[in-house]
């Protein structure tokens, strides 16, 4: 099948829904935008400098993306031009043949060829950190799933299928993360060209729902911590020792846990902290009185760089697991994961009065919405607030009597 074989295909629909095909002519001049309509995978409106707006249909055939003009949408309904998108749509998935088949194998790769061409391509402007759970996640869930299936034939429904299985074996969180990565190296396939725009199929399977953590240290909590990370910061194991005051840092600024454990002295200038690279990118710190006298009572090597680091192995620690587990252990917090003590510096920084704005800064999040997710504020203050609230209405009401 040609592409002239799709146009008299085109001509035919339109005789069908009563449309003149001569009044459907292609317009001259460059496209400048395309609106995708949901109605039908391939099927949209383009949108002309002149301000003329036409039906069009997009698929793939014989390995390559052909573009067919329906007609002027001043002429057709939007009706009118599904049913010929359907028309020709089908006419293309349908008649393919030996030599067809052929030149789609040559210009479309597998789905194995194409994840790799995408790592190489894509992953080098990575952070480190991204590659390396990235890689992960590939590797465990993604590479050999769908061998034999080329990259513009990956349906809907060998998406969802895979997505449900993954989510039985691997968890929600991790089906989810590798549903994203999936998603993006498929938008990547239709900007190379290998899939028709707007197919991805990874859109139409719906993601886990998230599981919001709103767990934070109370006060008498946060005593108990306090108290265990000091007996640990005075052990006789350097490592530990230096695992407890990363610890205590992280509670104490907010920061993630690979944004401290990375930390060399060359980053402390004088009551802040200099990140050299973050989540969100370089960014600064600020420090209190208490992480400052903190940092100040910590050994420090003229020979090494990093302010934790293991004095047996002379390289910087890796993880906290160890000193975290014991000393959550002793402070009763069997429940408490190590990134929920930014949940609480969020908590505690918003049950102060700090506006989302501010906690979002010193976080070092990009929008609100994602500080709003940290903070949250437990009963007793949002009991005050209520009663303070309560107390300006029942004042205001006094008043207009």
């Amino acid at each position: 099948m040609t592409s002239l074989t799709l146009k008299q295909i085109v001509e035919k629909a339109l005789a069908e829904v009563g449309v003149d095909p001569k009044m459907a002519c292609k317009p001259k001049g460059k496209a400048r935008t395309t609106t995708w309509l949901a109605i039908e995978n391939g099927f949209g409106i383009r949108h002309y400098a002149s301000g003329r707006h036409v039906y069009i249909v997009q698929t793939r055939m014989g390995g390559r993306v052909r573009t067919i003009t329906i007609g002027p949408a001043t002429v057709i309904t939007r009706h009118q031009a599904t049913m010929v998108a359907r028309r020709v749509i089908a006419h293309a998935r349908v008649g393919h043949d030996p030599a067809t088949t052929r030149q789609r194998i040559r210009s479309a790769p597998r789905m194995d060829d194409f994840i790799k061409e995408y790592w190489t391509k894509c992953s080098r402007g990575w952070k480190p950190s991204t590659l390396k759970t990235t890689t992960e996640y590939r590797r465990c869930h993604i590479d050999g799933v769908f061998a034999d299936t080329y990259v513009d034939s990956l349906t809907e429904a060998q998406v969802a299928k895979w997505f449900a299985a993954l989510t039985d074996h691997a968890g929600p969180g991790a089906a989810n993360r590798c549903m994203d990565i999936l998603r993006a190296a498929l938008n990547k396939a239709e900007a190379w060209g290998y899939r028709v725009e707007n197919t991805n199929p990874c859109y139409a399977v719906r993601s886990n729902r998230k599981v919001m953590r709103t767990r934070h240290l109370s006060e008498a909590e946060m005593t108990r911590l306090g108290d265990a990370l000091a007996n640990m910061r005075t052990n006789d194991d350097q490592s530990l020792r230096a695992q407890a005051t990363a610890i205590t840092l992280l509670l104490l600024t907010g920061c993630r846990r690979g944004e401290i454990l990375s930390l060399q002295w060359s980053d402390l200038r004088g009551a802040r902290l200099g990140l050299r690279d973050s989540k969100t990118g370089p960014r600064t710190v600020w420090l209190g009185r208490e992480a400052v006298d903190l940092l100040a009572s910590h050994p420090r090597s003229l020979k090494v760089p990093w302010i934790f680091w293991n004095e047996r192995l002379g390289k910087p620690i890796a993880n906290v697991h160890s000193a975290w587990y014991h000393v959550r252990d002793v402070a009763g917090l069997r429940d408490f994961r190590l990134h929920d003590l930014r949940h609480t510096f969020a908590s505690h920084a918003a049950m102060s009065r700090e506006s989302l704005p501010m906690i979002g800064k010193l976080l070092g999040h990009r929008c609100v919405k994602s500080t709003a997710r940290y903070a949250h504020l437990d009963d007793a203050h949002l009991l005050e607030a209520a009663e303070e609230i309560g107390l300006a209405i029942e004042r205001a009401m006094h008043r207009a009597r």
